[in-house]
């Protein structure tokens, strides 16, 4: 674990070192620097390139991916910081007696819950994976709308621009928060304490 810390501490030194010549944008991604989510300050950013030659569909495939993280990131951040605040479900995870306030939080809790619990979030993650967190219907709007026809909880009721900018300050959150729980994982391993957050 050491190593993968350190090696996660040595990468961040590439942030110091002395720029490289940014190589000319090409036509196709002239075309993504239009797209939602290049904003200021860093506008278009693609630092791996990843977008190199690339057409609408592997944008959009790209988009879907970091929506998609995004979104259980912040879930993932959120449960984290709600559990190290005490808040469990009370009752038991078993029929054994262990109860949900005995799991410990963060990475912890994976080594102490049944086998048989995480066996059965395993299956529940890979139900929603493969049947319900996706573009059934084909009504999606845009890349990552899950809505089916089903759930809209006023979206239709909003105009244009509205819903730019709901589906900008989601990708903004999501990126935040997947550096965030990459964050909170890190210090759990390094130990010590975190403001609001407490002893990790």
């Amino acid at each position: 674990m050491k190593s993968a810390i350190f090696a996660l501490l040595a990468g961040s030194a590439v942030a110091f070192a002395p720029a490289m010549k940014k190589a000319p944008s090409t036509a196709l991604n002239m075309a993504f620097e239009s797209e939602l989510g290049v904003q200021p300050p860093l506008g278009f950013f693609d630092p791996l390139g990843m977008l190199n030659d690339a057409d609408q569909e592997r944008f959009d495939r790209l988009r879907y991916v970091e929506v998609k993280h995004g979104r259980i990131c912040q879930l993932a951040f959120l449960g984290n910081i709600i559990t190290r605040a005490g808040v469990h479900l009370p009752g038991d995870i078993d029929y054994s007696g262990t109860s949900f306030d005995s799991i410990p939080d963060g990475w912890a809790a994976v080594g102490a819950m049944p086998e048989a619990g995480l066996l059965q979030i395993i299956a529940f993650v890979g139900l929603l994976e493969l049947f319900v967190m996706k573009d059934v219907t084909g009504e999606g709007e845009f890349v990552g709308d899950f809505r089916n026809g089903s759930l809209d909880f006023g979206w239709d009721t909003f105009d244009e621009e509205t819903k730019l900018q709901k589906r900008a300050i989601e990708l903004n959150n999501g990126r935040a928060a997947q550096f965030g729980i990459l964050g909170l994982m890190v210090h759990e391993q390094l130990g010590g304490s975190i403001p609001l957050v407490g002893e990790m």
